[in-house]
């Protein structure tokens, strides 16, 4: 734990580059514990309290923004948050969560640093179609985000702004809304199946890092915030993060 003090820099950073583009960083937060050799179910516990931490804040300003339809986002967040419970509640071994963890990361760094569609408004005369989808779509990831720990963002916003579901500002309000509500389901899930993982005495630092970061970029979300270098720098740190996982973890070089 005598990395606490980089964590905490890079946690702040991490909190408001994330929070500008409505996630909550809980994927680069995994990253960097795993890099730094924390216990996995601390690692898991710590990066879903970041999440709440950062995306509370900035789902409250982009509902106050008008860019935050509850009425179009609830079908999907009524799919993702009982399966995120449930996959938080599985009683999986240590060794199966950082295999799924490693793919996990890898599928999302893919997603990433794909380059979205740009959204018509034509597209919104089939919205009830695509908000069909997304409902699958969203308990898929909402499982996936329970078991391994993070909210589920970093996969929900790419893949909605593949199909074009909405304005890349509505995807972004979304996205932070559904890693708040997965976050706080997992992390009830994890906690119903064994005892809270959250060393506050080592933590407090992280979360109030990150409360910071949180509160700056969710400021800078709503103004005009061009984050594809974000998006690619991410997926580089994931990237590298997925294949430590698998090789430690499946390969064994």
């Amino acid at each position: 734990m005598d990395n606490t003090l980089l964590l905490v820099v890079f946690f702040f950073l991490i909190a408001i580059f994330y929070s500008s583009v409505g996630f909550g960083g809980g994927s680069s937060y995994l990253a960097l514990l795993v890099l730094a050799g924390i216990d996995l179910f601390v690692l898991r516990s710590t990066a879903l309290m970041c999440n709440i931490i950062v995306v509370s804040s900035g789902t409250f300003i982009f509902y106050q923004e008008g860019y935050l339809n509850v009425k179009r986002t609830l079908p999907i967040i009524i799919a993702s948050v009982p399966m995120a419970f449930l996959g938080g509640y599985l009683p999986l071994s240590a060794e199966f969560i950082f295999i799924l963890l490693g793919f996990t990361l890898l599928i999302a760094s893919i997603l990433l640093w794909i380059k979205p569609y740009n959204h018509s408004e034509k597209n919104e005369d089939d919205f009830t179609r695509k908000q069909s989808t997304g409902v699958g779509i969203g308990g898929v990831i909402g499982f996936i985000s329970g078991m391994v720990g993070i909210g589920g963002g970093i996969f929900l916003s790419p893949v909605l702004n593949l199909i074009n579901w909405s304005k890349p500002k509505r995807v972004a309000a979304m996205a932070s809304f559904f890693i708040l509500v997965n976050s706080l389901a997992g992390l009830i899930g994890q906690w119903m199946q064994h005892p809270p993982y959250l060393d506050l005495e080592w933590s407090w630092p992280l979360l109030v890092a990150v409360l910071l970061g949180g509160q700056i970029g969710s400021r800078l979300a709503v103004q005009k915030f061009s984050h594809g270098t974000v998006k690619r720098t991410t997926a580089v740190l994931v990237f590298i993060a997925s294949l430590k996982i698998l090789n430690d973890h499946l390969f064994g070089f």
